[in-house]
Parts: C-alpha cells; sequence; structure tokens
C-alpha cells in the first residue's frame, strides 16, 4: 500500500523525518554506557528543560500507552481513581491498561469534544473520605483531545488549581501537544507546566520520530521513585541513545514546530478540500492535524479499496483522517478527487 495514502489513516502510519533518522545515525558508532547513563540521554534532559523549566524531568518510555501508565502509576495507588473524559484515549484505546497496571478505576464523563470541565470533575467529587468508593486523586486530560480540539492554557489552569485544591494531580496526555501548541501560538511549556500540569506524556512518535515518547513530571518530589516505576513497567531501554538522540533532533532547531505546523496546515487544507463534496459533512472542528467527517455508508467500502481510512464511530459512519509531516497538498488533492468520484 502506498504509505503517503495510508497517511490519512493515522499519523502513526508515516515514515520518520530524516533529520531524526540522521540522529539515530550519528549515535550508532562505537558503545555507550546502557540504560539511560549515556551521553545522549543526559543531553536530552537538558532540551526537555529549555522547553519546559529546569525542574522538568523527562523518562523516556517506547510508547504512548506506557507513557500514559506508567506516569499515571507515579501518581497514584491502587485505591485511588482518575477523573478523564468518555472517549480519552485511556479509557478507549489502551485495553484496559491503566486499571490494570495502576490498579486504579478510571471515572468517565461524558463529552462531545473530548474537552472536560471542572463542573464535570466536581461530580466525582462526592466520594472523598468515604472508605467504600475509590479516591479521585488525578485529573486526566489530552491536549489537543481525541477529535482534534485544543485546550487553552486558560482552561488548563482551570482545572490545575481545582485539582491542586482537592490534593488532586493534573496529568496531560500530550501524545499531539506540538500541534496544539502550534494551534494555540504558545511555547510547549505555556500549555503545560504554566498552566498547572503536574505530569505529561509528550509524545513523539506521531510528529516524526521512529518510536519512543517521554514521561515528564514538573516536580522532582513526584518522580523521586519513578526510576523504580519505570523499570517495573518494563520501559527502562538498555539502549536509550535511540530513543533520547531522537528527542534532541525533534526539539532543537524548531523541528517539533516546523513538522506539527505543517500538518496542522494540511489538515486545513483538507477540510478545505471536503467541504466541496456536499455529501460529506465534518463533524468537528479542524484545529490541529485531525479531519473528522461522516460519509455515506456504502461508500466506506469503495474507499477502502484504494485508500485505507479509519472509521471512528461506525454508527454514524463517521470517518478520521489525519494529516502528518509528510502529507503534501498534491496527496490531499488526489484523495479528494477520489472521494467525489465514490460519494457522487
Amino acid at each position: 500500500m502506498n504509505t503517503t495514502i495510508s497517511n490519512f489513516a493515522s499519523d502513526n502510519t508515516v515514515g520518520v523525518h530524516p533529520e531524526i533518522l540522521n540522529a539515530i545515525i550519528s549515535v550508532n558508532n562505537g558503545s555507550a554506557v546502557a540504560y539511560g547513563e549515556d551521553e545522549y540521554t543526559k543531553k536530552a534532559d537538558k532540551k526537555f528543560q529549555e522547553h519546559f523549566g529546569k525542574n522538568a524531568e523527562a523518562f523516556f518510555v517506547f510508547n504512548g500507552t506506557a507513557a500514559n501508565v506508567i506516569g499515571l502509576m507515579g501518581l497514584t495507588e491502587s485505591f485511588h481513581s482518575v477523573i478523564c473524559a468518555d472517549i480519552a484515549h485511556i479509557n478507549s484505546s489502551e485495553c484496559n491498561a491503566v486499571e490494570r497496571f495502576t490498579g486504579c478505576k478510571l471515572l468517565t464523563v461524558p463529552s462531545a469534544d473530548g474537552k472536560i470541565t471542572v463542573d464535570q470533575v466536581k461530580e466525582n467529587m462526592h466520594v472523598l473520605g468515604e472508605q467504600h468508593h475509590a479516591q479521585p486523586k488525578v485529573i486526566s486530560i489530552t491536549q489537543p483531545t481525541e477529535l482534534g480540539i485544543v485546550y487553552t492554557p486558560k482552561e488548563i489552569k482551570t482545572l490545575a488549581d481545582f485539582a491542586h485544591k482537592h490534593n488532586m494531580f493534573l496529568h496531560m496526555d500530550g501524545a499531539r501537544l506540538a500541534n496544539a501548541a502550534v494551534k494555540l501560538g504558545v511555547k510547549l511549556r505555556e500549555t503545560t507546566v504554566d498552566a498547572g500540569v503536574d505530569v505529561l506524556s509528550f509524545g513523539g512518535t506521531k510528529n516524526g520520530i521512529m518510536y519512543g515518547e517521554a514521561v515528564v513530571f514538573f516536580d522532582k518530589k513526584l518522580s523521586r521513585n519513578f526510576k523504580y516505576v519505570r523499570k517495573q513497567g518494563m520501559q527502562l531501554a538498555s539502549k536509550m541513545r535511540y530513543i533520547s538522540t531522537q528527542f534532541i533532533a525533534l526539539l532543537s532547531n524548531d523541528l517539533w514546530h516546523k513538522n506539527a505546523e505543517h500538518a496542522n496546515k494540511m489538515a486545513k487544507y483538507l477540510e478545505k478540500r471536503l467541504k466541496e463534496i456536499p455529501k460529506i459533512k465534518l463533524t468537528q472542528r479542524v484545529e490541529t492535524n485531525g479531519v473528522f467527517a461522516t460519509v455515506p455508508p456504502r461508500c466506506i467500502s469503495l474507499i477502502n479499496k484504494k485508500y485505507f481510512i479509519y472509521t471512528w464511530n461506525e454508527k454514524i459512519s463517521e470517518v478520521r483522517l489525519m494529516t502528518s509531516f509528510d502529507t503534501k497538498k498534491e496527496d490531499i488533492d488526489n484523495f479528494a478527487d477520489y472521494l467525489k468520484k465514490v460519494v457522487n
């Protein structure tokens, strides 16, 4: 299958940015100290501090599910609960990993766009101090949400202030944080640590790296035992330099910003082209690099004969289309022209 075409199914399907590949090659000569004690991992740590402040401490892991799960493990005990949106990735797309490995209960609130509010969180707070119920300890949000919608720093700060007032933490799933920061026109820290986030799952795979994510703590008191949590969680890479060097490249020379900016621009162009097709209806605002739309049900199988697209909600025939750092206008034009033929 053409990898450029499959790009629209997910930003996980695309290749690796050339600068990231070069970074991997550059550390492939000779040997280096294992388990994160190498010079590249130390340099990567400094890069995270440049972007998130001197108190930021990054722990590299293999994938996003691991970042979310063990990040939450670092904040909770088994009698706690985590409050999140019903469509949050930790609830809908991680095969119950959070509940299995943390022992915590997920308390979900309904959301039309993936965002949650303090008023919704409050509905789960009446059990505080009641020994028969899991105790709320973490509010988890996704930035941008699973539907591509962005929280403003003010909205995040409101949630963080509420959490801290009640001796809770705010966790952020930032698999596509770069896209959100570009949309907001802010630095990475402005929508995270400056807004009160305690722990961040920072994504790289969807923004051009080969593999690897980072769990970032903004208070070293919270991370004092996390190296043991990561090891127990089977996420301590022996040849860690191959992960950390990717983040050095991503966080240097604004590569993270360039990649996300291009992906966002391509999503807006895809939105424009889809609006030209009357039988396709957009279902969400296009704020980052995801486009959600309904297509005639009979057309899904026809489209999939030539292009792989992802069905988000089968009941309403809603599909999710993702753009990435290497999406080209030509790809979008060819795709849109084909959709016109299929749906008409």
